[in-house]
């Protein structure tokens, strides 16, 4: 702190001669975060409004808040100072007076005092004190700022101040412990253990004919991969003879990592209670899925204060319920167990699933190159159709193309329908699949889905169609053992087998009776267990194919297909991808879908309609809602064929929340605060979260909506979680609050998203670990395309749109290029000057959510705090990414290298170094995966 000329000057804010101010970031501000009075000059000015717990002072919403500043003159000569507010955002919302102001109920008080924005010359003498008051009275939520000069002599000294402005709802969402990371939890050797006995049966009966090997991994690979290395295999890229290495390789970082991620839900001190012949154990995110526990896993338990070296007991889960499972032990442990006992427990990852992808890999050694590298086979395809007599008469022109050409096919390289959001993937593989089965009677056809949600909604669709009965016979829904019995609509019970409320599979003479089998991408690992044979299926659909990875995929393509096998994707390769732990195996292509990578064959990627058809009509989003999505993902080819209805009409002239009637897109900007709590590193905004369910209740009230016709995305656990509890708190718990995965494959009439991020220092750390909306395109897209009618944001504008990140020592990136991602020169700065060596930076602007807050600017559809200054200054002569250097120079030979340079500076700050430092190594992963994503399922 201190004035602008003396030695101080580095620490004052950056603020332009202009009165007014754009934006003060609280956390990232050297003004407000480095003030030291030890450190003043001559004349002492006190800092108003201190920070409580690192966070603004707190106010409600009419209420005035005071505090003084004192202006001491430690010279030996008297000096003249001048006092102003320099700005105040909102404006005019700060007043200086010499009198402290007086309450609301003091009218006498009230007559004779007066505020002002600017107080006069006065003459302060040698060792004289003044002390001035600062207030504010805010008249609706969010942050406020001023920034307060004081003209003294020649030089200025300049004090910035915050208050946050709360209401009852916010309050009430305020975190009750400071945050902290809390005491690293005690290593927990499992090596050996007293048993648990008998495992739960899952499925009662009969042996599988193909079990599962057990794909230990190899001890050198692991401590490689511990090491933080890559394996050669990875390094030099995926080829047609390396697939299984390459694969396999992969999975392993991905359940080292997974093994990692379940040790950070261990637990420490806890109690489990008698519950008849079991132990019950309550067990915090279960319902989340966090850590994600199924019967027959197990688990490992030893007394709180026993040495390290006791050997745990390992215990079993026999029931799975909301917060809490249902344990049992070894006897003895029963026997000598007391409720008061406090215990450590340790969970172990199960490694099933993770065993079906090495299977599933393995097995794809035998497919025809044809089916996973097209463009290694000579040659193109062409499909001979025949006229289409569609079942449903609601088809358009692509979705009839489509089924023709799925129909037409004769085994060969996977067919693909590229279906952007709302443009009815859904109905056509409905209406391949029951033309399959009403015109084909020896086709053997099996669909899969992501997850069970959406694999029961295929077979309701499929049965929904009056024109054409499916024989209960002829279709089965395929279900996880571990899947509970009550998560299935009643309605869909006589399709799936099970025995004692336990879901099993048939018996292999049974599987091939079936013309239709319904299953998730996982569970259709099942069918091989119980020894179906490649070619059993003349027909595999893969729903949603952009969600799962390449294994996940696999595990049908690569068991049941032969030469004349027909495999359909659908999917979009511009929505979400599959979720990947490991930060490695994503970058270097777990995180790609077989969707995504069959559009790097010419064949899909130039929509050769042998190969793909993409669908462009889009039956969900009113246009307006369609028009930057489709401008930003899709060429614009989308075509919006939403048919207009009162109930649309209704909503928007109802809400009175559109400045622009015509306009159903509504941006509210709003500055908040990040927030955490207890030992959760999960973020909040509190402020946000009251502003949503202000909103709410305004729809509930006016837009005649019901709750499920209303859902609200967030990236962030806790802020999931705090808007739940205020939805509670006002009687509205069925309106769906989650995550945008949560969201993928859904829409609702009115959708709300809180972005949630107050802080540029925080942003940095959120593209650095891709977390949030603002560092993937991918979930933008998802996000802003579930609303049918009406789509709202709330966040910082400011934030969203920043153009410029801190890198390094001084370092400003201070251009922006018109694409997202851009490449564009950066310079290193010495001190005050620019260096003459120019590096290669990434700019990290999200361009996307960039557009759409200055499209709805555009479209006078913006309300809410100031808005940043617009601005687009494009670098000539960017970089080819052929062009691009990595940060230490090398030549970039993988993007994957390029994106992952980004690394904490010496300086401690979020940023990169100078290239060639040795500081530059790339960072350690995140070992706590609540650190990384909150919006991971």
């Amino acid at each position: 702190m201190g004035t602008l000329d003396d030695k101080w000057g580095d620490e004052c804010s950056v603020i332009g001669d202009k009165g007014e101010i754009e934006y003060i970031d609280y956390q990232n501000d050297k003004s407000v975060c480095s003030y030291d009075p030890s450190e003043e000059g001559p004349i002492v000015i006190s800092a108003p409004f201190p920070f409580e717990e690192g966070k603004p002072r707190s106010v409600f919403v009419g209420e005035t808040a005071i505090d003084s500043i004192t202006i001491k003159n430690t010279t030996s000569e008297a000096v003249d100072l001048w006092t102003k507010i320099y700005a105040s955002t909102p404006e005019d919302s700060f007043k200086l007076s010499l009198m402290k102001p007086p309450s609301a109920n003091d009218f006498k008080c009230q007559e004779g005092f007066m505020d002002f924005s600017v107080m006069e010359d006065r003459m302060l003498q040698p060792g004289e004190s003044l002390t001035i008051w600062l207030s504010c009275k805010p008249k609706e939520l969010g942050l406020y700022t001023t920034v307060v000069h004081f003209d003294v002599g020649n030089d200025r000294i300049e004090r910035v101040a915050f208050l946050l402005a709360d209401d009852n709802i916010s309050q009430s969402l305020a975190s009750k412990k400071p945050f902290s990371r809390g005491q690293r939890k005690k290593k927990f050797s499992t090596d050996n253990f007293v048993s648990a006995g008998s495992r739960p049966a899952r499925a009662p009966g009969r042996a599988y004919k193909n079990r599962l090997p057990r794909y230990d991994i190899p001890k050198d690979i692991r401590a490689l991969i511990e090491r933080k290395q890559i394996p050669d295999v990875i390094m030099g890229g995926l080829t047609i003879d390396n697939y299984a290495s390459y694969f396999k390789t992969l999975l392993i970082m991905e359940e080292i990592q997974l093994e990692e991620d379940m040790r950070s839900h261990d637990m420490e001190c806890v109690t489990m209670r008698r519950k008849g012949n079991y132990l019950s154990l309550v067990v915090p995110g279960l319902a989340e899925r966090r850590p994600s526990l199924v019967q027959g896993d197990d688990i490992f338990v030893k007394l709180a204060d026993a040495e390290d070296t006791t050997t745990p007991y390992q215990g079993y889960i026999y029931r799975v319920e909301a917060d809490e499972v249902y344990l049992k032990f070894y006897e003895e442990f029963h026997l000598c167990h007391n409720d008061g006992h406090l215990y450590n427990v340790h969970f172990k990852y199960n490694r099933v699933s993770m065993r079906r992808l090495y299977q599933a890999i393995d097995a794809a050694n035998d497919l025809e190159t044809e089916m996973l590298f097209p463009s290694e086979t000579s040659g193109s395809r062409l499909i001979e159709t025949s006229t289409l007599v569609p079942i449903s008469c609601s088809l358009n022109e692509e979705q009839i193309c489509s089924v023709e050409m799925i129909l037409g096919c004769k085994g060969g390289p996977p067919y693909v329908i590229y279906g952007p959001p709302g443009t009815g993937k859904t109905m056509t593989i409905i209406e391949a699949i029951l033309q399959l089965y009403q015109n084909r009677k020896h086709a053997r056809i099996l669909v899969c889905a992501p997850s069970n949600s959406a694999a029961d909604h295929l077979l309701e669709k499929l049965l929904s169609e009056e024109d054409v009965h499916i024989q209960e016979k002829e279709i089965f829904r395929l279900n996880a053992t571990s899947r509970p019995f009550n998560d299935i609509k009643p309605d869909l019970i006589r399709f799936c087998l099970f025995d004692e409320h336990i879901f099993t599979c048939p018996p292999l003479g049974a599987l091939t009776r079936y013309r239709i089998i319904i299953s998730t991408y996982m569970s259709a690992s099942l069918l091989n267990a119980e020894g179906v044979k490649r070619g059993q299926f003349s027909h595999i659909f893969l729903d949603e194919a952009g969600q799962a990875s390449e294994p996940e995929s696999m595990i049908s393509v690569s068991n049941f297909c032969n030469r004349d096998t027909v495999v359909v994707l659908a999917g979009d390769p511009m929505q979400l991808g599959p979720v990947i732990f490991s930060r490695d195996a994503e970058s270097y292509g777990l995180g790609k879908s077989y969707l995504e990578r069959l559009f790097e064959c010419e064949s899909y990627e130039s929509g050769d309609e042998n190969y793909v058809t993409k669908l462009i009509r889009n039956y969900r989003c009113h246009p307006e809602i369609l028009h930057l999505p489709s401008t930003l993902f899709y060429e614009g080819e989308l075509i919006a064929c939403k048919e207009s209805n009162d109930d649309s009409t209704s909503l928007m002239t109802l809400t009175n929340l559109l400045p622009g009637k015509n306009f159903p897109v509504l941006f509210f900007g709003i500055q908040g605060c990040d927030e955490r709590e207890a030992n959760n590193p999960s973020w909040f905004n509190r402020i946000e979260a009251s502003k949503v369910v202000e909103i709410v209740k305004k729809l509930a009230t006016r837009g005649n909506l019901s709750d499920s016709d209303i859902g609200v995305i967030t990236p962030y656990r806790q802020q999931v979680l705090k808007l739940k509890k205020a939805l509670e708190n006002i009687d509205m718990p069925d309106i769906k609050v989650g995550s945008v995965e949560q969201f993928q494959g859904q829409e609702r009439k009115v959708i709300i998203v809180s972005t949630v991020r107050s802080t540029i220092k925080h942003n940095d750390f959120d593209r650095v670990h891709c977390l949030g909306f603002l560092s993937n395109p991918r979930r933008f897209n998802v996000a802003i395309t579930r609303a049918i009618s009406l789509l709202i944001i709330t966040g910082n504008p400011h934030i969203i749109s920043k153009a410029y990140v801190h890198v390094g020592k001084g370092c400003l990136f201070f251009a922006i290029c018109a694409e997202p991602g851009a490449y564009v020169a950066v310079f290193y700065m010495d001190d005050k000057f620019l260096s003459s060596s120019p590096g290669l930076g990434r700019i990290f602007v999200d361009q996307y959510w960039n557009k759409l807050l200055w499209h709805c600017v555009d479209n006078d559809s913006y309300q809410g705090c100031a808005l940043p200054e617009k601005r687009l200054e494009c670098v000539d002569n960017c970089p080819t990414y052929e062009d691009r250097v990595n940060y230490d120079g090398g030549p970039v030979t993988n993007e994957a290298n390029w994106c992952d340079g980004w690394q904490p500076s010496s300086s401690g700050e979020v940023g990169w170094d100078h290239p060639g430092s040795s500081q530059a190594e790339i960072p350690e992963p995140v070992i706590d995966e609540a650190e990384w994503s909150d919006g991971w399922q």
